[in-house]
């Protein structure tokens, strides 16, 4: 089940690199950009609750799509590009297996603990 997951990840990985594409941005924004959500994990200075509640807001595709669409609406390149990025990143965090954090800790996600065999 594991490797379907991953499978359906890269995929969905692949669409968030072809949502780019027709951006009009150059494509080293993309290799900027990609990493940038994982800031949101700074807010575990202030404890595990809002760790994950930061962690979560930054990397929930659903979030993502809506920032995505609000982008079309407005015909604004900026933020679908803040949406195509955010849900490229959840993808490919996701395709290595960090899920959504629960608020027990950075290692507990809804793909399982990371780490563990």
């Amino acid at each position: 089940m594991k490797q379907l997951i991953q499978l359906e990840e890269a995929a969905l990985f692949a669409l968030g690199i072809y949502g780019f594409s027709l951006l009009p941005f150059a494509w080293w924004w993309f290799l900027v950009l990609i990493l940038v959500p994982d800031f949101s994990m700074i807010g575990y200075l202030a404890g595990n609750r809002a760790g994950a509640w930061a962690y979560n807001l930054f990397h929930h595709r659903g979030i993502a799509v809506a920032v995505y669409l609000l982008g079309c609406n407005m015909a604004n390149a900026n933020v679908q590009l803040t949406g195509v990025m955010l849900f490229a990143h959840s993808s490919m965090d996701r395709m290595f297996g960090y899920g959504l954090k629960y608020e027990s800790g950075f290692k507990f996600t809804h793909l399982g603990e990371i780490g563990k065999k």
